[in-house]
Formats: C-alpha cells, structure tokens, sequence
C-alpha cells in the first residue's frame, strides 16, 4: 500500500487496495480560487496571461468552465503548451472531463517529465490525450481508475515498460493510441475485455511474441494497427472474426506462415497491410473478397505462387504492392478490371510470360514498377494508353523486340527504364518528345543504329544511360542541350568520332565512353603543344607553418614577394613579373613540387587518373612526390585562351585564400597558364555526395544521422561564404557533385570544384568571363547577374536530394498543384533506410525538407538568406504533433513555417525576407 500526499489540505487522496488494483478516491471538489492557484503553479501559460488578474482563469487560451465555475476543460489544440507535466496538481481539478494537452498543428507541445500518479484521480475524465509531447516513464497502472474514459491517446511520446494490464479495467473505451512510443513486452491478454473499442494502435514500439488471442473479442473494433514491431508467429485465426475492421496493419513485423483464406471474411476491410514480414506460402484466392480495398500491401516477404486472377475483382484499389517476394506464373489479364489503381508494383518476383496487353486499360496509373523479373515478349503498345505515368520501370527481364513507338504518348513520363532486357531495333527518334524525362536507361540491350539527335529534347534530363549495346554513328552535339545531365553513360557501344565539345563542357560530372575504341576528345598535337609551353604557378595563402620555397619549372620564375617564412600574412601582397605572357609565381610543397612534377604524376592527364568531368574541367587523383595524394582539378584550356580571364581568375583566387572554415576543402595552390591551369585541393577518398546516394551499399551505410549532419554543414559552409567572408562569395554551382565526402562521411564542399564561384562586391559582379558553350538559361542567369539565392536554390535541391536519395526532379512544382497534396512525406525518403524511428531523426528530416522547399521557391526573393537558414538548424528544434507517417508534403510546405516562427527559445529564426 502506499499513500500520496498533495501540498494542500483541500485534496486529501486516500490509497487503498482492492482487488488486487490500486484504486484512488478524491476528496471533495476544492473551490476555484485554488483551481486557479492550480493552473498558476503549472506554469503552461505564459506571464502575459496569467499576470492579469483582473482576468478570471477561466478565461485563460484552452480553459473552460461549467456553470458553476469549475474547470471542466483543459484543450492545447490551438494553443502550444510547455513546462513539466508533474506541475500540474490534477487532484485540485475534480470537474476535469476533458483534457487534450496535445496540438492539431504540426509541431509538438513541449511537456516533459512522467504521468503523475495524481491524474488518476481525475474520476469524470472522458477524454485524455497527451500525445505529442516528450514524456517519458510508464504508464501508471493507476490509469485504471478513470472508468469514464473513452478516449486514451498518449501515442508519439517517449512512454516505455510494457502495457499495463489494467487497461482492461476502463471498459468504456473506444479509441487506444498507444503508438510511436518505446514500449516493450507483450501485449497483455485484457486489451480483449475492451469490448467497446473501436479503435487500437499500438505501431512504432518495441512489443514482442505473438499477436494475442484475446484481440479476437473486439468484435466492435474497426482499425488495429500492430506495424513496426517484433510480433512473431502466424497472422492469428482469430482475426477472420473481426468483421467491422476497416483497416489492418500488421507490416514491419516478423509474422510468418500462410495468408490465411479466413482473411477473406473481413469484407470491409478497406486497407490492408502485412508488408515487411516473413509471410510464405501463397496469395489465398479469398483475398478477391475484399472488394472495398484501396490499399493492399504484401511486398517484402517471402510469397509464392502465381498472383491469383481474383485479384481482378478489387476494383477498388489504388495502390497495389506486391514487390520483393517469389512471385511467379504470368501477370493476370484480370489486372485489366483495376481501372481505379494508381501505383502498381510487381517488380523483385519471378513472374513470366508476357506483360498482357490488358494493362494498358490501367489509365489512373501513375507509377508502374515490373522490374527484375523474367517477363518476355515484346512491350505491347498498349502501353501508349497510359499517359498519366510518370515512371515505367521494366528493366532486368527478358523483353524483346522493339522499344514501341507508342512510347511518345508518356508525355507525363519522368522515368522509363527498360535497361537489362534483349531489346533490339533502334532507338525511336519520337521518344524525344517525352518531355518530362528525367532519367532514361536503355542500357544492356541489342540496340543498333545511330543515338537520335531528338534526345538532345529532353531537357529535364538528369540520368541517361545507353551503354552495352551496339549503337554506331557519332554522338549527336544536341546531347549538349541536356544541361541538367548528372550521369551519361554510353559505354561498350561502337561509336566513333570526336566527342562534341559542347557535351563534355557543360556540367556533366559522370560521363562514361569507355569501350567505343573509335571516339576521341581532343588532337594529340594539341597536348603535345601543352607540355612544351612555359607554365607558371601562381600560390594561395598557405598554412601558418608552411614554408615559401620557389618551384623548379618550365623556363624562367618569377617570384611573389611577401612576410618572412612562418609568418602568417593577412592577405597576399603580390609583386608580378610576366614574360611571353606568363604569370610566374611559387608553388607550396616541400619546395620540390611542381609542373612537371604533375605531369609526370599523371602521365600528362592521361585518362587513367581521371576521377570526373566538369562543366569547367577534368579531375584526377594525383599522387605527389612527397607521398601526398591530393585532387587536382585541370580546367579547360579554352577558360586560359581568352585574356581577360587571366586577370579575373588571380583576383578571385586571392580572395578565396581568406576563406577557413571546416566544411570547406582545402585549396593547396594552383597553375596558371594560357594554355593550361589546374587546381590542387584535398583530396576527399569517400567521393561526391552524388556517388554515395546512387550506390546501393554506401547509400544504406550513409544512415538519417549522417545524412542530417551533412545537410547542416553544408547550410553553415555556404552561410559562411555569403556572410563571414571580408568579401562574401557566390559558389554558384551546388550541386551533390561539389558536396565531397571525407573519411567519415562528413561533408565538405567543394569550392573551388569548378571554379565557379562569383566575388560580391561592386567591381566583380559585373566583371566578364569567358564561357565554354553552354545553355541559354545558364547564359541568361550570367547575363541577368548572380547573387547568393542562386546558391540557396541549389542547396535547398541537394537537401532533398540527400533525404530522397535521387535527385528531387519536378517534386517542387508538384507541390504548386493540386496533385501535390496526397504526396506523403515518407513516400519520397530515401527507401534504403529504414523508416526513422526516433523523434529528434523525424523532427529534423521535417526540418530539413521544410527549409529545401522554402530554398527552392520559384521567387528568389522569398528564398531564405543561408544564414537564416543556418539559424534555424542551429535553435531549439520544435517537435512535430503528429505522426510522421500522417505528415504530407503540402502540410510541410504550407504550415511548418509557424513551427519555425513560433514562441521557441535560442533564436529561432524566420526563413523568409521581409
């Protein structure tokens, strides 16, 4: 027995046992002076409230009371809630039916602590929801003495112990949310004596052993959620019985054994889930019996057999997921009657045959995965019916034929893959009017004849792979229209000819034309003229014990003068000599590297050393005498051609010495010629941002932890160089390309990566420099001026694309329509990764798409500043009010700015100019 002890003698508790619970009994109700005193001492509201004492509490934002006076009602939804939640004294509250400390906005309330014993005595209480909130502890067993519940909702807490069994005593209860917590155990057989519930969560918590008989009571239950737990064991019989169920989701768990066919008795059932399981055995045909699904989920367990034709009967269905099992026989021509579905997924199965012709009747299709199964035949063109899709995956199985010239009707298209088939014919010049394509792979097929210029169309391109075929001909110069090309890849084909200047130029970091033995990229008389050039070497600001040594080098050398050795100069104090138009300078290793010695290191940039291709250069990984292996970044002799770059490219590098921040690489010195120029910078060994998200192994090791740290340090580098700098700098090319990653995957940006970075200050924002061939949009940005939103445009693409694990494409233009309002947030995360479990990991995941969005607003004057943006990583992170799973994109853009904006501590600060 134990006994509690108020601080007042207006509530006295008296503890007793009975029947083996504890059972509390309140004293009679206080008056409403000490009400008040109650809600005072609470501290929840803020001093400009409870500081008017001409105002009565009951008067107080979420405060009501009954006639007589008493507090009857205590609701946050509209209004944020913060402090301890044991400072509330409940037992002053008699009156309390009803209290909701939870938020209907996006973020969480702010109480912390344990549930007091003291709330259960608050006997008349009906409605309890403390969701969305930090609390921690267990639920007190005590709980069951509010038996006029009916609504309990402690979900998206930190609450842990397991279950109390005494939940069974509140026998007037309809909704349990127990979900997204850490609870632990089994759950407890008296859940089943819940005989009015209607509605059980218990998802997102660490419960374990098998699914209870006893839920098999519930018969008035209509949603049980039991996803993304450790519940073992088969689905249970029992669950046949529940018949008023309208959706179930049991995914994420370890269940295992048959899809029972009693599953087929839950006719209203309208979602079903059971993903992420060990379920086997086959698909029963009873499932055709739920004719109201709209959701049905299977992937990711280990099923057989054919999918059964009764599947055609859910005509009902949106979303159909059948991926990653060992599905086989054909598709169903039955699949023709989901005339309804938006999302069909078959692909990781075993599934042959044909692709029906009946699937082009799927006109509501969106996304239509059959990849990595063993399909053959020819694509059918009724295909070309589905003009709402916007990807269409097909790769790795055994097509043949010929790529149908229906394929031009997908003008909604962003992705088609047909790579890995046994495709043949050309490639139909019409599927250059697909004009939303963003990544095309064709790759890994028998295609022959000449790569149509009609690609060069496809403007949004970002992933284009046509390798391993036996395509001919030269590379039409219209590719170089593709300026948004992340990765080309036309490997292991037959083409020959020079490769176009205006391809290899623009930005495209990852370029493959390895195996076409016939394709060259420049005169070998014209490298020949390069070594025998007189080079000079111009110097950064190096570190404070470096040593200034003059470089041996082509000729003769002039040196800069400047402090003593080992004393760290505030700025570069250069005293130039030139001779047969060359600058001449010093270099800043050891005193014995220099330009030969990286001609001789990489052969004269031969290939082989090449690490990347760049808009304004090759990279290569280069191994200095001295053991040092560091990333030198040559740039395109045509940059050293034109005069007035000579003088342009040593004002900028001068100031750019001064820059010293930890997230930014290392400039160790550079080369200057007008025939040649290169960068030496540090070398990253974990390479681009953009490798590790495209590389299936390091993508699902670069976890939301390191992804969060990385898109922080790229916000505080770029609001370092636009804010700290003497002389702010405009990178200008952010991309996941220039974001490098070190040995820890901690990210570093590259800013020197192509030399693209812009001066701000009166004389160079106007100044004028020779451009390679690029795109009118890149010419009209130059010619229309450059300011530091260009770089939080770009920073708000590489944040999502660093949560999406791709590149984000048309997602924000997306959200400007009404279709963006049903796009889910944890539908575009990267699916790699684990759903993120933790709090802090969904908060700032929120966060940071948040603050991308606002990055990429259409109006450069609504993006934010990047210090603003720094600001808002570094304040109090403001936790979100409801689940993440519930969370949309339109939700985040529209109404996470209040989050941002509210009454948070540490200077939470706004993401938008005034």
């Amino acid at each position: 027995m134990m006994s509690i002890i108020c601080s007042t003698s207006l509530a006295v508790l008296i503890t007793i046992a009975f029947s083996g619970y504890n059972s509390i009994v309140a004293a009679p109700a206080p008056s409403n002076e000490s009400e008040a005193s109650a809600l005072l001492r609470s501290g929840w509201w803020p001093s400009s409230v409870t500081g008017n004492t001409t105002l009565s509490h009951c008067t107080w934002p979420g405060v009501s009371c009954d006639a007589s006076g008493s507090v009857n009602r205590i609701d946050s939804a509209e209004y944020q809630i913060q402090g301890n939640f044991n400072n509330m004294n409940f037992s002053l509250l008699p009156s309390l039916t009803y209290l909701n400390l939870s938020s209907r906005q996006l973020y969480y309330n702010e109480l912390t602590g344990e549930i007091p014993l003291q709330i259960c005595t608050l006997a008349r209480l009906t409605h309890l929801d403390l969701s969305c909130n930090f609390l921690t502890g267990e639920l007190p067993p005590c709980i069951q003495n509010l038996t006029s519940l009916q609504v309990l909702d402690i979900s998206r807490n930190d609450i842990n112990g397991s279950i109390p069994p005494e939940l069974g005593m509140l026998k007037r209860l309809t909704h349990l949310y127990l979900g997204s917590n850490a609870l632990r155990g089994v759950v407890p057989s008296t859940v089943g004596l819940l005989h009015n519930l209607q509605l059980l969560t218990f998802g997102s918590n660490k419960l374990v052993g098998i699914i209870p008989p006893a839920l098999g009571n519930l018969a008035k239950v209509k949603v049980v959620d039991l996803s993304d737990n450790k519940f073992i064991g088969p689905i249970p019989l029992f669950l046949g019985n529940l018949t008023s169920l309208t959706k179930l989701y049991l995914g994420g768990n370890q269940l295992s054994g048959p899809i029972l066919p009693e599953i087929g008795n839950l006719m209203s059932l309208t979602e079903l889930f059971l993903g992420g399981n060990q379920l086997g055995g086959s698909i029963p045909p009873e499932i055709g019996n739920l004719t109201s699904l709209t959701g049905l989920s299977l992937e990711g367990n280990q099923l057989g057999g054919s999918i059964p034709p009764e599947i055609g009967n859910l005509t009902s269905l949106t979303t159909l997921y059948l991926q990653g099992n060992k599905l086989g026989g054909s598709i169903p021509p039955e699949i023709e009657n989901l005339t309804g579905l938006a999302i069909l997924y078959l692909q990781e199965n075993k599934l042959g045959g044909s692709i029906p012709p009946e699937i082009g009747n799927l006109t509501s299709l969106i996304e239509l995965f059959l990849g990595g199964n063993q399909l053959g035949g020819s694509i059918p063109p009724e295909i070309g019916n589905l003009t709402s899709l916007t990807k269409l995956f097909l790769g790795g199985n055994k097509l043949s034929g010929s790529i149908p010239p229906e394929t031009r009707n997908l003008t909604s298209l962003t992705g088609l893959d047909l790579g890995g088939n046994q495709l043949g014919g050309s490639i139909p010049p019409k599927i250059g009017e697909v004009w939303n394509l963003e990544s095309l792979d064709l790759s890994s097929n028998n295609l022959v004849g000449r790569i149509p210029p009609e690609l060069g169309n496809l403007v949004h391109m970002i992933y284009l792979d046509l390798s391993c075929n036996s395509l001919t001909g030269p590379i039409p110069w219209a590719i170089g229209n593709l300026t948004k090309l992340n990765n080309l890849n036309l490997s292991y084909n037959h083409l020959k000819g020079q490769i176009p200047y205006n391809l290899v130029y623009p930005v495209v970091p990852n370029i493959d034309f390895i195996g076409n033995k016939d394709l060259y990229r420049f005169r070998k008389t014209e490298a020949q003229s390069r070594r025998s050039s007189v080079i000079q070497c111009m110097t950064m600001l190096i570190p404070l014990a470096a040593i200034f040594i003059s470089c041996i080098v082509v000729g003769s050398c002039f040196l800069f003068r400047h402090a003593k050795t080992g004393v760290q100069t505030k700025s570069l104090q250069l005293e130039t000599t030139e001779k047969n138009g060359n600058f001449l300078s010093i270099w800043n290793y050891d005193g014995r590297i220099a330009y030969e010695d990286i001609i001789n290191a990489t052969e004269d940039f031969d290939l082989k050393y090449c690490i990347g291709i760049g808009g304004y250069g090759s990279v290569y990984r280069t191994q200095l005498p001295n053991g040092k292996v560091v990333a030198l970044k040559k740039l395109h002799c045509f940059e050293a051609e034109d005069p007035s770059f000579d003088e342009s490219f040593r004002n900028e590098v001068k100031h750019l010495t001064e820059v010293r921040h930890r997230s930014i690489i290392k400039l160790h010195g550079f080369c200057l010629h007008r025939r040649c120029m290169f960068l030496v910078y540090e070398y990253m060994e974990n390479g681009s941002l953009f490798y590790a998200l495209r590389n299936d192994v390091e993508a699902m090791e670069f976890d939301w932890s390191k992804r969060l740290d990385l898109v922080q340090d790229t916000a505080h580098s770029l609001s370092y160089m636009h804010h700290d700098c003497a002389r702010p700098i405009v990178h200008r090319d952010i991309s996941s390309n220039n974001i490098l990653l070190n040995s820890k995957m901690q990210a570093l940006c590259q800013i020197l990566a192509l030399l693209g970075f812009w001066i701000m200050n009166a004389h160079l924002t106007s100044l004028q420099i020779s451009l390679a061939p690029m795109d009118t949009l890149r010419q009209l940005a130059y010619t229309l001026g450059i300011n530091e939103k260009c770089d939080v445009y770009s920073f708000g693409v590489v944040a999502l694309e660093t949560m999406m694990g791709e590149h984000p494409g048309d997602i924000v233009s997306t959200l400007s329509t009404s279709s963006g309002e049903d796009i889910m947030l944890h539908k575009i995360l990267d699916p790699r990764l684990p759903f993120p479990r933790e709090n802090s990991i969904a908060r700032s995941i929120v966060l940071i798409v948040f603050i991308a969005l606002a990055c990429s607003s259409a109006n450069p004057k609504s993006r934010p500043t990047m210090k603003q943006v720094s600001e808002a990583f570094l304040a109090r992170k403001l936790p979100l009010a409801k689940p993440f799973h519930e969370i949309s994109l339109a939700q985040v853009r529209h109404n996470n700015k209040s989050w941002l904006e509210g009454e948070s501590t540490e200077g939470s600060s706004r993401l938008s100019d005034e």
